[in-house]
């Protein structure tokens, strides 16, 4: 399966913030905004990742994240000249999707939960489409689903001035090879956009569209206003604090699924160590050798 991170966009609500730099580069309390969409996909096992980005910010991108490497991933890149609409990422990544699978995550979306890849590796080998579910207090602003008495979706509505659900549809959709085309076929919306829903909806139409519920206690965070990002940047600060654990570390990540070895990831850690962002990467390898020393002592005669 391939991803794709959709970086695009103006981001004319976080104006004048965004006026110099985009959107997704800016901070959500310690890291840039894209390392969390980022660690999304490499939470489901995806190394192949495509980010698409406006011609102006493109540089930005390449020169934080590179080629990947140092998260043990591919990263490639191209341009959505303007804002036309989520589905055109699939249109603009044909040729990275070939003739596999592909995710898509929305370059300000931000999950956090319990299980969240062993959830969403189960979508490696998928048949059709699948998107998640999700109740918010104010679903008007979102692509909403609408379930029928034994939980099964029945329509799709995107941003419906009233909502048949209180179910959004959070920015992570996972598909078959099928999109592509089905993203080339559809015709622009009424706003002049290639509407994600729209895909959505061919799915559902042909039975094909999977819709699962976010379990309760699972964060998604949309990080689209100031008060959006305040409120991310707090939520990741306070779990983080509490926790002593990051949240949306790629590196981590990364070394944990075996994508970096102990010594490449102290090698990324040193020159970060001053930030405390590589100090943490450096203690939880310290955490890692003494947890192995121990089990040596319990097997050892």
């Amino acid at each position: 399966m391939r991803g794709i991170i959709l970086a695009g966009g103006t981001g004319s609500r976080l104006h004048p913030i965004t006026l110099g730099i985009s959107k997704q580069l800016v901070p959500v309390y310690d890291k840039p905004m894209i390392y969390y969409p980022l660690s999304t996909l490499m939470l489901a096992g995806i190394r192949d990742i495509l980010i698409i980005t406006t011609p102006h910010d493109a540089d930005q991108f390449q020169r934080l994240l590179g080629d990947g490497s140092r998260f043990g991933v591919n990263l490639t890149y191209t341009q959505q000249p303007s804002p036309d609409g989520l589905a055109q990422a699939f249109v603009l990544g044909a040729d990275h999707i070939g003739d596999g699978p592909v995710a898509l995550v929305l370059g300000d979306n931000i999950f956090y939960g319990r299980g969240m890849g062993t959830q969403l590796r189960r979508f490696e080998n998928i048949d059709g489409g699948a998107v998640f579910g999700y109740r918010v207090a104010d679903p008007s602003a979102y692509g909403v689903v609408e379930f029928d008495e034994s939980g099964r979706a029945i329509s799709l509505e995107e941003k419906p001035a009233k909502p048949r659900s209180h179910y959004a549809v959070p920015g992570l959709y996972f598909y078959d090879n099928d999109v592509v085309q089905i993203a080339r076929d559809l015709k622009p919306s009424a706003r002049g956009e290639l509407e994600i829903t729209d895909v959505n909806r061919v799915y559902l139409e042909r039975g094909k569209l999977q819709v699962e519920i976010l379990p309760r206690g699972t964060a998604w965070l949309d990080t689209g206003t100031f008060n959006d990002l305040n409120d991310a940047s707090e939520f990741v600060r306070t779990v983080q604090h509490r926790q002593g654990l990051s949240i949306g570390c790629p590196e981590e990540i990364a070394w944990r699924q075996g994508f970096l070895t102990d010594a490449e990831l102290r090698e990324r850690a040193e020159p970060l160590a001053k930030s405390g962002y590589g100090k943490y990467l450096l203690e939880l390898l310290a955490e890692d050798a003494e947890a192995a020393a121990r089990r040596l002592e319990l097997v050892a005669p």
